[in-house]
């Protein structure tokens, strides 16, 4: 529990912020591999009070009140460089649907430029990041920038291969010195460091080593690929060495969905941290899973859904209940689902008019019922 003289000093570090820059001190810094690291981007002082920290189980704000967190994924920009309807999505999610959080997976790639079809070092890809991170700050709504795609440490303009692999890799140690310095200590930035680790050990999980990427089964590319995976803890490491004290998310093994391991040695050494798990319905043992670990770390339900692909149409709105009954139950504080489209499932809408499924509808209750509640403690 932080004392109330380290609170204002933590208070201090954003308004200093945003003194520095607005005095043009600011410059750019070198990101490794040729790249040039953005300057760290001003934000309005007056959300400083938006700062979060974790304590035990909890995520909480500057007061050391527990908060709830709840909202949606908006994919797209993972898979797109212009994205897919992302920003008209991320401006329906709070105005009519009234999230306070919104997980944003990201491509390193992307963020660089490193594609074919950028000719700009990844600015405009960047801008789009900035632009939405900024219509958050301004509803008072948090963002999870959420590391989605990876290339097994080699770059596509160089013959690599972006997309979902099962660790980091040396370029995610790149992005996240780049992305943390762009975003350290905006109070309403979360960090999320890798989207879905698997098929590694716990050794490699949290410290590193040789791996051996596996694609999804939807990959078209059969082809497995070895390289040097970069551990969870690399990845913490990398986003405090920026000078960024933001909260991270640390996702478990088997798809983001198994944190079992951090209760017997592997454990992050750190602070302001949370573990994220993504169980969807094919998953089981929830306890085992994820919810002993509730009882000790805070922990983000960062992807749950049901309809499509095998997780179930109405029949899911039974799992859909049980996993907010168990939210509650285990006093979980954040959980995003997945996802706020029409097109990256399961989805919450039929089209991109923006129609709901019947998982959209449950998620939709929710998300009203939570901005309620908030709405009767202010």
């Amino acid at each position: 529990m932080h004392t109330m003289n380290s609170l204002r000093a933590r208070l201090a570090v954003p308004v200093l912020l945003v003194l520095f820059y607005l005095l043009g001190t600011g410059q750019p810094t070198a990101a490794g591999d040729g790249l040039m690291a953005s300057p760290t981007r001003p934000f309005d002082a007056k959300l400083a009070p938006m700062l979060l920290h974790t304590g035990e189980t909890n995520v909480l704000d500057v007061e050391g009140n527990p908060v709830r967190l709840y909202g949606v994924n908006i994919a797209s920009l993972e898979y797109r460089t212009d994205g897919d309807h992302v920003e008209e999505s991320v401006g329906r999610a709070i105005n009519d649907w009234k999230v306070n959080f919104i997980r944003l997976p990201l491509a390193q790639d992307r963020w660089f430029g490193k594609m074919k079809d950028q000719t700009d070092g990844g600015a405009a890809y960047r801008a789009i990041v900035d632009h939405i991170a900024d219509t958050c700050a301004a509803a008072h709504v948090y963002i999870d920038l959420d590391l989605h795609w990876s290339d097994c440490g080699k770059w596509v303009n160089d013959g690599g291969r972006l997309g979902q692999h099962n660790m980091p890799d040396q370029n995610s140690v790149i992005f996240w010195h780049d992305l943390a310095g762009r975003y350290k200590n905006h109070p309403y930035v979360i960090f999320g460091l890798y989207n879905e680790p698997h098929d590694v050990s716990w050794e490699v999980w949290r410290n590193g080593g040789t791996a051996m990427d596996i694609p999804a089964e939807w990959n078209p590319d059969k082809a497995k690929m070895t390289y040097e995976a970069v551990g969870m803890q690399k990845l913490y490491d990398t986003v405090r060495a920026a000078g960024a004290d933001n909260v991270v998310t640390v996702g478990g093994l088997d798809w983001g969905y198994d944190l079992s391991g951090v209760l017997h040695g592997y454990a992050i050494t750190g602070t302001n941290y949370v573990y994220e798990t993504h169980p969807y319905p094919n998953k089981k043992d929830w306890d085992k899973c994820f919810g002993e670990v509730s009882a000790k770390y805070p922990v983000y339900v960062g992807e749950w859904g049901f309809g499509g692909r095998n997780l179930g149409g109405t029949n899911g709105l039974a799992y859909g209940q049980r996993m907010m009954d168990y939210i509650q139950t285990h006093a979980i504080p954040m959980w995003t689902a997945w996802d706020f489209s029409a097109t990256a499932g399961p989805t919450m809408f039929k089209n991109w008019r923006y129609e709901p499924t019947a998982f959209g509808e449950f998620v939709g209750k929710q998300l009203t019922a939570a901005a309620a509640a908030r709405g009767s403690k202010n």
